[in-house]
């Protein structure tokens, strides 16, 4: 099976933007000649790559495919940089990441940007049970995650932990804990959970409470408006220590002796690629300088 490198990136373009006319435009192309690309790198492969939706759907066997050109982008990019070559018109290679909120509001951001000159950063946010299954499909090349053993084809390494500690706002905490988190008051007391993903505050709610406390709960799917709903007093939460710095005084700790301790990995694939293994070392030393560490 040989398979061709313009058909390759026809793929991967049209699985970043989502459709062929997007791809089309993101390589110069015609609408036509990527319709065509993709339709001869099935007939290669023998397998159905996309369901033309839209946005388009990568079918199990495109995503082995999606994988590989990827890898080949990525590779192609090193080299090129390595020869000292022009740059290719297309740009920076784009590396798709999985990230969880928190991180990205927090540490990751300041990590990724002394590179953001050499790579494009094609970011995945997704919660840190989940950003695994990303690397399984080949949507991304890295992830941050708190799935410890290796995604098939991929190497892992810890990064540290995130601490979560129940937060109120005072006056909250006044009227809704007068004598503290009990668990009557904890099984009414609104709560704000960033998804329905996410239980965090659920995990120490039920520990507190019991499985059966099912108080009110305001949904808000941003990790810095997380933190600031629970600010203004919409409800009590879980918010990491990272942000907790932030604001410093504008919020209680429900129970100083409690806390809900995330451990996170950087998993990436397999690949001998300079580009990845710089972005891997950036993560890692900002890591080792933001996260909760063994004996630290």
């Amino acid at each position: 099976m040989e398979l061709d490198p313009g058909q390759l990136r026809a793929l991967d373009a049209t699985v970043r933007a989502g459709t062929l006319e997007a791809a089309a435009r993101a390589l110069h192309v015609t609408p036509s000649a990527i319709s065509q690309r993709l339709r001869a790198l099935e007939v290669a492969t023998g397998r159905i790559l996309l369901v033309r939706t839209r946005p388009v759907q990568v079918t199990a066997s495109g995503q082995a495919v999606l994988r590989l050109a990827r890898q080949v982008d990525l590779l192609t990019a090193d080299v090129v940089r390595e020869l000292g070559a022009a740059p290719p018109s297309e740009g920076p290679p784009a590396l798709p990441i999985a990230l969880n909120a928190d991180s990205m509001a927090t540490w990751v951001l300041p990590a990724l940007a002394p590179l953001a000159g050499e790579v494009c950063f094609d970011l995945h946010r997704e919660d840190q049970e989940r950003t695994g299954a990303l690397l399984r499909a080949g949507t991304v090349m890295a992830a941050v995650t708190a799935e410890a053993d290796p995604v098939p084809g991929c190497t892992s390494t810890r990064l540290g932990g995130m601490r979560y500690r129940p937060m109120a706002a005072p006056a909250f905490a006044r009227r809704w804990f007068p004598v503290g988190p009990t668990p009557e008051a904890l099984a009414r007391a609104p709560v704000v959970v960033f998804d329905r993903a996410d239980d965090l505050q659920h995990r120490w709610l039920h520990a507190q409470a019991g499985p059966g406390a099912a108080p009110p709960v305001h949904h808000v799917p941003a990790a810095a408006d997380l933190v600031a709903a629970v600010t203004l007093g919409l409800g009590w939460g879980m918010v990491p220590d990272l942000q907790a710095r932030e604001v410093t005084g504008e919020l209680d700790v429900l129970d100083p002796a409690a806390a809900v301790h995330v451990v996170l990995h950087w998993q990436q694939w397999r690949l001998r690629s300079a580009t990845l293994d710089r972005v891997r070392e950036a993560v890692l030393a900002a890591a080792a300088r933001e996260l909760d560490q063994p004996g630290r």
